[in-house]
């Protein structure tokens, strides 16, 4: 019999929750067998969602605050003791759960995973790692990381982004010597800070990564590349520059081609099969969500206005992490390899 794990779920975090949370984690029961799917929250808003759907595999533990995407994520954090999401990560935490997954408060997610779930022994920092697509190749989506948790870093910190990311690469996307790339602004070795100089010089040293040097932000989405490791500053204004990119060019071809003359119109007809498979290709709801990497058990944040599909999407990635043995494998991987680690810190 297949193992079922336990997913803790922040089913009151998000802009659509807890409808789209609650919604989303009913689909994700139905699509992955072996799910048991914890939801934390408004016990009474959440059985009315529910409605007359079966039950089975879900179960929902009731919680009197929430923490809200303007809150001040440490403090709510700190004395929101009874919010969905801190409730939930200390089921993680105290092993009632094996994953946690929230739409909510990010920097509150990041608290929680850091202070409650706690991080891999001899892992600095850990950051955040999601997974984007590449528009030359459809078949090789690639690794970004960090994208948001730590806009000062130290080279040890990208370095070890970079050992985290050549693991999602080979665990998860099945890629063998995943290459590896360093986001900087010029391809040269010598280019950037001294921050990003040191860490190229780091990685270019570690022999059992497949890294190939820095690439630009231009290059992001051409395939170049099966991990790119930022600083959490530059990671997350690339990354918000593609979504913002993307939704701007489809929402200005839409109008185009929606308010022209005849010839246009049917060249639009022409070309939306075609747009539709593109726009599907970039749209982050296919995509799952970003993992904390770096924490002692899986802690996946999706979009904040992520709804049903999206959350579903997501619970089927952490089902994914964790039947690949992810988390043990790099905790292991830095037990094992901890002399390797403390020569990254000495050289930073």
């Amino acid at each position: 019999m297949d193992k079922t794990y336990t997913i803790a779920i922040d089913a009151m975090g998000g802009d659509n929750a807890p409808e789209e949370i609650v919604k989303g984690a009913l689909l994700a029961r139905d699509n992955y067998k072996s799910l048991q799917l914890n939801l934390y929250g408004d016990k009474g808003r959440i059985l009315e969602i529910i409605g007359q759907s079966s039950q089975e595999r879900i179960t929902v533990i009731n919680t009197t605050e929430t923490i809200e995407m303007g809150d001040e994520p440490v403090r709510a954090v700190r004395k929101k003791k009874d919010s969905s999401m801190v409730v939930a990560a200390n089921a993680v935490k105290d092993g009632q759960a094996d994953a946690l997954f929230s739409a909510g408060n990010t920097g509150a997610l990041l608290a929680s995973g850091i202070f409650i779930v706690g991080r891999i022994n001899g892992i600095e920092r850990p950051g955040l790692l999601t997974v984007l697509p590449s528009v030359d190749d459809a078949k090789r989506p690639w690794v970004f990381m960090d994208v948001g948790a730590n806009a000062e870093v130290k080279p040890s910190y990208l370095y070890q982004f970079a050992v985290i990311g050549d693991f999602y690469a080979t665990h998860i996307l099945k890629r063998s010597k995943p290459e590896i790339r360093l986001l900087n602004n010029g391809a040269e070795e010598d280019k950037g800070d001294k921050i990003h100089i040191a860490a190229h010089q780091l990685l270019k040293k570690a022999k059992q990564l497949n890294f190939t040097g820095n690439i630009e932000s231009r290059e992001l989405l051409n395939g170049h590349a099966d991990v790119v490791v930022a600083d959490g500053f530059s990671g997350n204004a690339a990354l918000k520059a593609i979504e913002g990119t993307a939704l701007t060019m489809f929402t200005g071809l839409k109008k185009v081609l929606s308010t022209g003359n005849w010839q246009t119109k049917i060249g639009a007809l022409l070309v939306k099969p075609a747009l539709k498979e593109f726009a599907g290709v970039l749209d982050y709801n296919n995509a799952g969500g970003a993992v904390i990497a770096g924490l002692k058990a899986p802690v996946v944040k999706t979009h904040g206005s992520a709804k049903a599909r999206a959350v579903s999407n997501t619970i089927g990635q952490i089902q994914e992490i964790l039947i690949s043995g992810l988390v043990p494998d790099i905790t292991k991987y830095v037990h094992e390899h901890v002399d390797q680690f403390k020569v990254s810190v000495e050289e930073k």
